[in-house]
């Protein structure tokens, strides 16, 4: 006691040493209530080997210590398992295909004619990617490009670029395609006649499928409509074509023709003439009214549409060439 006043004195604090780490301890959770519509039967055993032995609930285990898990069941998958009947099963390979269904054998037994495009696109190809035949890999290029007239424009780049294409792939449909534009130009060589648009279209619509841009050719006939030779005159953007007449009549002059006939390209595939093709061709006609060359026609190719079926029209079918 302080002898100054009769009040307690305090005693320091005691430090009461924590206790001895252990251990940690975990808590086993109390075992579920038996089924009691399925008593326990200890014969069925639904697991592979010895069972744990039990473990009283509230027991305490260290960590570490096997103890039971408990385990969800896992719902049943309801979507169906086996094989949609709506998706028909396609081979991955032409292998799988009965031989006489192969392109190859049915363009030998029948014709090329007789084959689809992706057909004639995978025989050029040959093989495909893993899990999808030549064909498959053909008809993905064909929807890729839009046309054959687009497939036949792409550059040897575009078409290496394609997913299971390549370098030489495409060298080999370049070189397919350039042959096919090349038998329409050996027509030419046969001098043919043409007196009529549908002559004028048929003869330059596989070449102008080809052209990137609008193009102007000039046929250049003899007394008899026949081809004496065709002569590109300019080559303009993608939609516009600029042409003076001089340069349409100069070759016509050195080649000693009757007549010229006008050819050129929509690439948008619309054939309708516009007010400047119909204005430039009224041009050339009054020039050629001069010279004494007579322009029998001005045929814009495109591709068929409405109201356009045949792919082309005629400015003189549309009677934009009579004589001023």
């Amino acid at each position: 006691m302080n002898p100054l006043n009769d009040r307690p004195v305090p005693l320091p604090a005691i430090l009461v040493p924590p206790p001895p780490a252990g251990p940690p301890r975990t808590t086993v959770p109390a075992a579920p209530e038996p089924d009691p519509r399925r008593p326990d039967d200890p014969s069925e055993d639904d697991g592979a080997g010895d069972a744990e032995p039990a473990v009283p609930a509230g027991a305490v285990l260290p960590v570490g210590t096997a103890g039971p898990v408990a385990v969800a069941p896992v719902a049943a998958d309801p979507r169906p398992t086996g094989p949609c009947p709506a998706d028909p099963v396609r081979p991955t390979s032409l292998r799988a295909v009965p031989l006489p269904e192969r392109p190859r054998e049915r363009l030998i037994q029948n014709g090329p004619e007789h084959l689809q495009t992706a057909e004639l696109i995978g025989l050029l190809l040959r093989t495909g990617l893993p899990g999808s035949n030549a064909v498959v890999l053909g008809q993905s290029l064909h929807r890729h490009f839009g046309s054959l007239a687009s497939l036949s424009r792409a550059s040897h780049g575009e078409l290496a670029r394609f997913r299971g294409v390549g370098p030489g792939k495409a060298a080999i449909l370049m070189a397919a395609l350039e042959l096919g534009r090349r038998v329409s130009r050996e027509a030419i060589g046969n001098a043919p006649v043409l007196d009529t648009p549908a002559r004028i279209a048929a003869l330059l619509a596989d070449t102008a499928s080809g052209w990137k841009a609008e193009r102007m050719v000039v046929l250049l006939l003899n007394t008899r409509c026949r081809l004496i030779r065709m002569e590109t005159v300019t080559e303009g953007l993608v939609d516009q074509v600029l042409v003076h007449p001089r340069e349409i009549f100069r070759p016509a002059i050195t080649s000693g023709a009757h007549s010229i006939v006008l050819v050129h390209n929509h690439p948008s595939g619309d054939p309708s003439p516009s007010e400047a093709d119909i204005r430039i061709t009224r041009e050339i006609l009054r020039a050629g009214m001069l010279l004494r060359i007579e322009v029998l026609d001005h045929v814009i190719l495109g591709r068929p549409s409405e109201p356009w079926a045949k792919g082309y029209s005629s400015l003189r079918e549309l009677g934009h060439l009579r004589q001023p």
